[in-house]
């Protein structure tokens, strides 16, 4: 299954062959709030919506006032919450919430805009978008790499910072795996399982749950064709050295800001000296392994080690700086 914001896009994309849309960005909150800056909700002239800005309020007033004909402008913000332009629509716990409403008329002009920021949503690279209230955006930049994406605004200016959907990549089925799968898409992550062996897809394939993509390719295979961006975790937990290490040896040629492997402390350190003699990794590169995988939470069941296993990665991704590379204009 896709991050949110990716299907929000391709909703919106299919919209804008027969119909406007209004494209709304959440831009800062205050206090408490369902939905993180750069966070997207898309919505038709017939009513339709896809994606969310809080838990249901909002949304149903933001429609309303597209019914009565409202938010006409190319951009604008409109603040939720107190002291925002619905006093009535509250936020659980006092919260504020800023949002940037892009109405865009239907047609290519409109779809080949969402298209480049699918593409930096996907992973194939970041976007730097620039508008000035009330137009329409003036710039799309295309950027190496940001890590989050970011919002920056200085009065009626707003630079949006859109980096690659987060991403988890799988390598192998097991009760653990199950486990990280569960966890990682209740977290926002996009999740792929990929997995070959007949015997595992018998046992697990029929459990996973339908938000999480199933693979059937080994997994070092679909790294090697550029299955990884600069946002994705990679984990090998199947205690198989033909599928983990091979998985490993992969990744680490990959941006992937986080690689990890089960195993004790002996068996990692085996598994380095393997990796060593066979791939002749340097202890930098082999550095960027975490193994034993997880945080130290003392875990014993399938599910306490993928709680330690998630908690490491949202961990080594919020704690990354946004990074980003030279710009460069596509729009």
């Amino acid at each position: 299954m896709q991050h949110l914001d990716i299907t929000v896009v391709g909703q919106a994309m299919s919209w804008l062959q027969q119909q406007p849309v209004w494209l709304c960005t959440v831009l800062a909150t205050y206090g408490s709030s369902p939905r993180a800056p750069g966070a997207l909700m898309a919505a038709g002239a017939d009513g339709r919506y896809c994606g969310s800005l809080s838990g249901g309020c909002v949304e149903e007033d933001f429609l309303q006032r597209i019914a009565a004909g409202d938010y006409q402008a190319a951009s604008q913000v409109v603040r939720y919450g107190e002291g925002g332009l619905t006093p009535n629509v509250a936020l659980p716990c006092g919260g504020v919430l800023d949002v940037l409403i892009e109405y865009l008329p239907a047609g290519e002009q409109s779809i080949r805009y969402l298209a480049q920021m699918a593409a930096a949503l996907d992973g194939h690279h970041a976007l730097v978008k620039r508008l000035t209230l009330p137009y329409a955006c003036s710039a799309l930049q295309e950027t190496a790499f940001a890590s989050a994406t970011r919002v920056e605004r200085r009065g009626e200016e707003i630079v949006l910072h859109i980096a690659a959907a987060p991403r988890l990549l799988i390598a192998g089925l097991s009760s653990v795996a199950l486990y990280c799968a569960e966890f990682a898409a209740a977290l926002g992550f996009e999740v792929l399982v990929c997995e070959n062996r007949p015997d595992a897809l018998e046992n697990f394939a029929a459990q996973l749950t339908p938000a999480v993509t199933l693979v059937r390719q080994f997994p070092a295979k679909f790294i090697e064709e550029g299955g990884c961006h600069g946002n994705t975790a990679v984990v090998a937990l199947t205690h198989d050295p033909r599928v983990d290490d091979l998985t490993l040896m992969e990744a680490i040629h990959t941006p992937a800001f986080y690689i990890g492997a089960m195993g004790s402390q002996q068996n990692s350190a085996r598994r380095r000296q393997r990796l060593q003699d066979i791939a002749e990794f340097n202890p930098q590169q082999l550095s960027r392994i975490h193994a034993p995988i997880g945080l130290a939470l003392g875990s014993k069941t399938p599910a306490e080690i993928a709680l330690a296993v998630m908690a490491d990665i949202v961990q080594q991704k919020n704690i990354r700086p946004a990074a980003a590379g030279a710009a460069t204009d596509v729009a």
